[in-house]
């Protein structure tokens, strides 16, 4: 067996994925067909085949412990000059992701992985191109709106060609619980 190249993320559900799907491909990223529309939970990380049983077993039990949250994506925001990336921000929901992809991560668990910068969430609308492009994907962007309740999150595999494909799904276990924001401790059950 070889390795694979894996990510944990919260799709973007439609018609909002394929709206900004198009909309990214529309200002020149290449990358946009390859790589449905997310909330990054685990970025891309290369992991031995083997470990696929182990880590499909982990990611059920970080979706076990979950609760369905709100999301709510809203406006743009930039890591330049640090990434050439322009995103969607994420304004409900981001307390959760952080915690999912927290214990996604976890020190215990099969997919160790440190983080090149502190976690973030949102959704990638460019990445990469030319300067002018990102500046109109910034302002083109900047009113966006779109909310739908977060259910669960999904494994993806990167193939030889680049793209993105879904493996499986996994479901949060617990009931849906308002939209109030609470305060997890690490490694506790969420409270959002």
């Amino acid at each position: 067996m070889g390795t694979v190249t894996i990510g944990v993320s919260i799709a973007v559900p439609e018609p909002h994925g394929s709206r900004l799907q198009q909309l990214r491909a529309g200002f020149g990223d290449a990358a946009a067909h390859g790589i449905p529309t997310h909330v990054t939970l685990l970025p891309p990380t290369e992991i031995d085949e083997s470990a696929l049983p182990a880590v499909e077993a982990h990611l059920t039990e970080v979706a076990a412990a979950g609760r369905p949250f709100p999301m709510r994506l809203s406006g743009t925001g930039t890591f330049r000059p640090l990434s050439p990336v322009v995103f969607v921000r994420v304004v409900s929901g981001a307390e959760a992701c952080t915690w999912l992809q927290e214990q996604v991560r976890d020190p215990a668990g099969p997919v160790v992985r440190e983080l090149q910068f502190p976690y973030h969430p949102h959704v990638t609308v460019a990445h990469g191109i030319e300067e002018a492009a990102m500046d109109r994907a910034f302002e083109e962007l900047a009113g966006y709106e779109a909310e739908w309740p977060c259910t669960g999150f999904a494994l993806y595999e990167q193939g030889a060609d680049g793209v993105w494909r879904k493996l499986r799904e996994f479901p949060f276990g617990g009931s849906v619980v308002p939209p109030q924001a609470g305060h997890a401790e690490r490694g506790s059950v969420p409270t959002w």
